[in-house]
């Protein structure tokens, strides 16, 4: 696990000093080593995170002859396999790090080695014969990969902070921003500056010769609404608890002490049964909790650890944590939204004191249809037969009520046209919401063909089931746009690696194989989704956990922006630099911070939403001004 960067300039030689300083920025990704190569115009950073191949994994790893570099962040979890077949066809080792796996693959079948490819991983190889710069990103998204395609040449990084530290422009893209105010972050591969993207999940990226081409190798596989021809129930959840124990399996090898995240879900519950069952010595696992009882989940996280005496650490989260925020930001590198990156952080923060690998539970909910919102999908289907002339009466009747009545936003959302629209309503920031709270110019246009343009390549086709479109964007936009983000940086902001057996590709494609039908339940009592997981794994949980309703990994925000946060949130979205930027309108901002305070409403995601960007855009300003304007980066002198 590391932090990668660099460069390849259309002119001119690169330099030491520059790849060095993109490094420096994100050492804690990687605090254990640092190495770099320099051919001509090219330029490769790592800073190395050692997990596997202690001694003889230092980055930049090359091939027999020197002329193909790769830096690598991430782990190939098969690589061992690959090695065996690499060494039949002559090529030589001079490491047992599953870095060097990637060169000779790279060398024996070029892009289409990235098929044979199982883990998580960003990675990019120097290929000096050609003059070739080869960058790709794992299938999920799970490690980040940015750049920026510039008239001086190619940059890129593990994160923005890399391109930043280059001296690419830091000019604001006000369009990512519009996404970020509907789903509170912003979506691949979009970033909050023009000049920087985003390389999507299971994609790839040359660039040669000064010319840029990108394509895909992998896309999440279409869920099924039927069964494949021959599969029975009981076959399904067989196979698919093998392929969850061969998951967590792969994802237990390390030459560093590794543990694992545990909530008290389903899903974290159980890799740590799967771990303890495949492992001779006690499992670690780490909890949080919350004085807040609705927020607690540490009583169902302890049945867990005591079912398998596991060695177990927790920590009570209190309000003054939060004091984080200013950290978040500055790791993050653009808005971000999602408040449950507090209990990443001290969760990461706790486990980083024991073991150098954690792994996770995430993943669950949007391969087996976890959350409630794939049941209203299923529910509001029928709203797709009702004429069209009636919905846009219902449109103009959310239109005419005022401000705070109620049902006006579900009413809105039901006079959609499409399940997607109806989707985007009822799950993220609500039009009519957003309408009022933000001017005009900062608004997404509210027609669904526009959203359908913005995520082309991320959708499946209109006329598709809506729980599969549902099923499908979880998984192609917002899991690695929102869920991934928040692990990533959070847990490597702490120098810890996080792996997510359930986000295993073999497993994933197995999952959308199986029917909506054998992954949501209807009935009261209980979770309404994961059924055919539960009925897999289940036996090895308590049966506490397997009844209760889901909880997300949320923080008390409420509570805390009417007390110990009142100050601070105040101060920031009611000062003249925050009301200045012409993002919202002073009386709408008080409206939403008098009715939180009162308690008549819950606003505290838009308020953390709002904070966070109002913290972002301070962060920035204070980077550009301590910008020397004599310093001349490579960036600015092609």
């Amino acid at each position: 696990m590391c932090g990668i960067a660099g460069y390849v300039l259309k002119r001119g030689h690169a330099d030491a000093a520059t790849v060095r300083g993109m490094c420096d920025v994100i050492r804690h990704r990687g605090p254990d080593d640092f190495g770099f190569r320099i051919d001509g115009e090219c330029a490769l950073g790592m800073r190395r995170l050692s997990i596997i191949d202690l001694n003889t994994g230092h980055q930049p790893i090359g091939n027999e002859d020197g002329t193909v570099w790769v830096v690598f962040n991430g782990e190939i979890y098969n690589y061992q396999q690959l090695r065996r077949e690499l060494l039949t066809r002559g090529h030589v080792f001079r490491t047992d790090s599953d870095t060097e796996t990637l060169v000779h693959l790279y060398e024996e079948e070029g892009r289409q080695g990235l098929d044979r490819l199982r883990g998580m991983f960003a990675f990019a190889i120097w290929d000096a014969n050609r003059r070739r710069l080869f960058i790709a990103r794992d299938r999920f998204g799970k490690k980040p990969l940015y750049y920026a395609h510039l008239p001086s040449g190619l940059w890129f990084g593990s994160e923005l902070k890399c391109l930043r530290a280059a001296g690419v422009p830091l000019d604001v893209d006000d369009e990512a921003l519009k996404l970020y105010f509907q789903f509170a972050y912003i979506p691949d591969p979009w970033t909050a500056f023009r000049g920087m993207r985003k390389l999507p999940p299971g994609s790839w990226l040359m660039y040669e010769n000064g010319r840029l081409e990108t394509g895909t190798y992998w896309k999440p596989p279409t869920p099924a609404v039927e069964p494949p021809a021959g599969l029975s129930r009981e076959d399904a959840r067989a196979q698919l608890r093998e392929l969850f124990d061969e998951s967590v399996r792969m994802r237990m090898i390390a030459d560093v002490p590794i543990g694992a995240f545990l909530s008290g879900g389903i899903d974290s519950a159980s890799v740590v049964a799967s771990m303890a069952l495949q492992s001779r010595e006690p499992v670690r696992t780490f909890s949080i909790g919350f004085e807040e009882a609705e927020f607690n989940e540490l009583e169902y996280a302890r049945m867990v650890a005591r079912k398998y005496k596991t060695q177990h650490h927790e920590v009570v989260v209190r309000p003054d944590s939060a004091e984080l925020v200013q950290k978040l930001v500055r790791h993050f590198d653009e808005p971000f939204g999602d408040s449950s990156a507090i209990p990443t952080w001290i969760v990461s923060e706790i486990a980083v004191q024991h073991v150098k690998v954690a792994l996770s539970g995430d993943g669950g909910d949007e391969l087996f249809a976890g959350y409630p919102r794939f049941g209203a999908m299923r529910r509001l289907a029928a709203w797709g037969r009702v004429p069209r002339a009636a919905r846009r009466a219902m449109s103009g009747l959310a239109a005419s009520l005022p401000y705070g009545a109620f049902g006006r936003n579900y009413l809105h959302m039901l006079s959609r046209d499409s399940a997607l629209a109806r989707y985007f309503e009822a799950n993220f920031a609500p039009w009519h919401f957003r309408a009022m709270l933000l001017r005009p110019e900062w608004m997404l246009p509210p027609d669904e063909e526009h959203l359908r343009a913005v995520f082309a390549p991320f959708l499946l086709p209109a006329d598709a089931d809506p729980v599969s479109q549902a099923l499908y964007f979880e998984s192609s936009v917002n899991l690695p746009g929102d869920m991934l983000v928040k692990v990533d940086r959070m847990s490597m902001a702490n120098s810890l690696e996080v792996r997510c057996p359930l986000l295993d590709h073999v497993l994933a494609e197995f999952a959308a194989t199986l029917p909506h039908s054998w992954k949501m339940r209807d009935g009261a009592g209980g979770p309404a989704g994961k059924a055919i997981l539960i009925e897999a794994l289940g036996d090895r949980l308590p049966a506490e956990l397997l009844n209760r309703p889901k909880m997300g990994f949320g923080v008390p925000l409420a509570k805390w922006f009417r007390t110990s946060l009142r100050e601070m949130l105040w101060d920031h979205l009611t000062g003249e630099r925050f009301i200045g930027r012409g993002i919202a309108t002073r009386e709408s901002v008080q409206v939403l911070l008098e009715e939180h305070q009162s308690g008549r409403r819950d606003h505290y995601h838009w308020l953390w939403s709002l904070l966070i960007l109002e913290l972002w855009f301070e962060d920035l300003e204070s980077e550009r001004a301590s910008v020397q304007t004599d310093c001349v980066s490579p960036v600015s002198a092609q």
